[in-house]
């Protein structure tokens, strides 16, 4: 099969195309035919090299999400079946979803939703999942609650205002002027210019600060969050795991989200997909073999919604 591997952490030129085995499912695994991949900011992160004490070994295939069809199941796989239509994620330390084929275990997958096409589902599982269980799971937002996301117009952003949205907060999201539009398509109710407004100078109080850009730390604004209200960021850096294993019965909290592929949530997510809930927007779609091209452009920060990788022509 054909996949995008790099051999030595760098710039975006050590990923090159090549011929590599297809892989065979294990026990608990499915191997899935990927129709299309999508592109998520830290398949960047560890191709620099800025896990490297976590992820060492060589070759690389990079890559999360994919969406695809089902060709093989492992002896103790049950639910899923050659021809079915899937979505998923693997873990980003182990990649993958830069190719022809990837294996995941099967409590990683979930069925396409039905109102999706391959590129548009592809584009949903880490994104989503990780807006859904930061604002669900580490922050338990509230209906009737307030929160703040920052750096709403990229793929996490762009899926925490909708759930926000959904789940009936009040959501105030900052983004570039060229988006204001955009995240108040997605249900924002307040829309800041991040370039002119001096966020950790505003004068509310939130239940919930958001920051998906990881530039808006604890420190910075914990004087905009209510008495009893949490922070939650999407970079792990060493005082961002500190604060979140330090701080846990303090009355204001600082987490940090480590994103986990359950079945469970993408069946949620794909419910929510095709009652129209929740809809995913591609800024760009790229050939497989121009991952490099997609990598550079996802880099620059200007994508408004997902960057896609297409690995069998739609």
């Amino acid at each position: 099969m054909k996949a995008i591997r790099y051999h030595r952490y760098g710039p975006t030129d050590v990923m090159a195309l090549e011929e590599v085995p297809v892989p065979r499912p294990g026990a608990r695994e499915v191997l899935v035919k990927v129709h299309a991949a999508a592109l998520n900011p830290v398949d960047c992160e560890i191709r620099k090299g800025r896990l490297s004490f976590l992820l060492w070994r060589f070759p690389r295939i990079p890559g999360s999400d994919f969406s695809g069809e089902v060709v093989a199941v492992g002896s103790k796989v049950r639910g899923f079946h050659p021809g079915d239509l899937v979505y998923g994620m693997s873990p980003a330390f182990q990649g993958g979803a830069y190719a022809e084929y990837v294996c995941v275990r099967r409590d990683r997958l979930a069925f396409k939703p039905a109102t999706l096409g391959f590129g548009e589902a592809a584009g949903i599982p880490l994104a989503a999942l990780t807006a859904l269980q930061s604002l669900r799971d580490l922050a338990d937002l509230q209906r009737g609650q307030k929160v703040f996301i920052h750096g709403a117009s990229g793929g996490v952003g762009m899926f925490a205002v909708q759930l926000a949205h959904a789940m009936g907060a009040h959501v105030t999201a900052s983004s570039s002027a060229r988006n204001l539009d955009f995240i108040r398509s997605l249900g924002a109710d307040v829309c800041l210019d991040y370039a002119i407004t001096d966020i950790a100078a505003l004068p509310e109080r939130f239940d919930v600060f958001f920051d998906v850009y990881g530039n808006h730390s604890f420190g910075r604004v914990h004087h905009l969050l209510t008495p009893t209200g949490t922070h939650v960021t999407t970079i792990p850096t060493i005082k961002n795991i500190g604060r979140h294993f330090l701080r846990p019965f303090a009355v204001q909290k600082s987490k940090m989200v480590a994103v986990q592929s359950r079945r469970d949530d993408l069946d949620h997510l794909r419910i929510l997909c095709d009652k129209g809930l929740l809809r995913t927007i591609t800024d760009r779609i790229f050939p497989l073999a121009q991952a490099v091209e997609a990598q550079e452009f996802l880099e620059t920060r200007r994508a408004r919604g997902k960057v896609v990788l297409e690995v069998i022509p739609s």
